[in-house]
């Protein structure tokens, strides 16, 4: 590789083309002017500064896009070698490998049981339970996240509180204000589970959204959420395309792993498709028709792990 030297002049694109062909940068700068690049491996997009706020990392394992050599470049002379950076996305998507957790359905499900199946952790929820259900796991108690914890389990917090067919219609029908209430409600169960205040909450849009749905909707709900929880914090549970909607309006955080942000995408409604920037994939789901995993005494959804940082509250950001 042949050393660059380049000036705060660098144009993007010059400085891309220079990355692509694996040369080292030394000393550059890259100027975004009054917009923000939310670059995601395998997926750009310019999204427009936002007032939300945004808590920076603080460790963990690093995460480093191409573009995001350049940004951290501006400290003064610095070489990168991008064969280091590969070598880091390829220790990250290896502790990812084979990794699944579970979600409740039907009743909770106890912490040795989940470990002794192979499974390395669940999704609790930090919502409260809806009028007409008798969930045991909403919403979800500081005694069984301690649990899980003890155990050597993974937590991930998710909400979900109004469900179609349901006296109280799907969440995200109530807008920015429902947003704002629902992130507040979300906050509060999950501080008194023990939840950190650095991990992602998953906020669920459970049922076939289109687009227009999403445009006059979704949306704004989750700019509420946005505003009480700062982007960094916000998550989706969706369909493939709801996913990717989420993210190319910027209203969901990015994971510390490249390429990844707080996704949780579902099988059903998403026709085969994925979203590459999913963090979890909900694979096996109950249904009236499919009644999922058996365990203990119930059954559970099961979800596939596809970044090494996909919300976890034990991990250091």
């Amino acid at each position: 590789m042949t050393p660059v030297r380049t000036n705060k002049g660098l144009s993007q694109r010059r400085a891309e083309a220079l990355l692509s062909n694996d040369a080292v940068v030394v000393g550059c700068a890259y100027e975004s002017g009054t917009h923000r690049e939310r670059v995601w491996l395998g997926c750009c997009y310019d999204r427009a500064v936002h007032n939300s706020p945004a808590r920076s990392g603080r460790g963990g394992p690093p995460s480093v896009s191409r573009r995001e050599v350049l940004k951290y470049a501006v400290a003064g002379p610095v070489l990168v070698s991008l064969g280091a950076v590969a070598a880091t996305l390829d220790a990250q998507k290896a502790s990812a490998a084979n990794m699944r957790l579970i979600d409740f359905a039907e009743r909770l499900v106890p912490p040795d049981q989940i470990k002794s199946a192979g499974y390395d952790g669940a999704l609790v929820y930090v919502s409260e339970l809806r009028p007409g259900a008798d969930f045991d796991f909403k919403p979800v108690t500081r005694e069984y996240a301690d649990a899980l914890r003890v155990a050597g389990l993974h937590v991930v917090s998710c909400y979900q509180y109004g469900k179609p067919g349901w006296p109280t219609p799907s969440d995200y029908t109530r807008g920015y204000e429902g947003g704002v209430a629902d992130a507040q409600t979300a906050l509060r169960l999950h501080a008194a589970a023990g939840g950190p205040d650095s991990a992602p909450i998953f906020f669920s849009v459970d049922e076939d959204i289109d687009l227009n749905t999403w445009n006059s909707l979704a949306v704004e709900w989750f700019r509420g959420i946005n505003s009480v929880l700062a982007v960094n914090r916000t998550g989706i549970y969706g369909h493939a395309k709801a996913c990717g909607w989420a993210i190319r309006d910027g209203v969901i955080g990015r994971s510390t792993t490249a390429g990844h942000g707080w996704a949780w995408q579902t099988k059903v409604w998403s026709d085969g498709e994925r979203e590459p920037a999913a963090v979890l994939y909900q694979y096996v789901i109950v249904t009236a028709s499919d009644p999922g995993v058996p365990l203990g005494d119930t059954h559970v959804d099961v979800d596939e792990v596809l970044a090494a940082d996909f919300g976890q509250w034990d991990f250091e950001r």
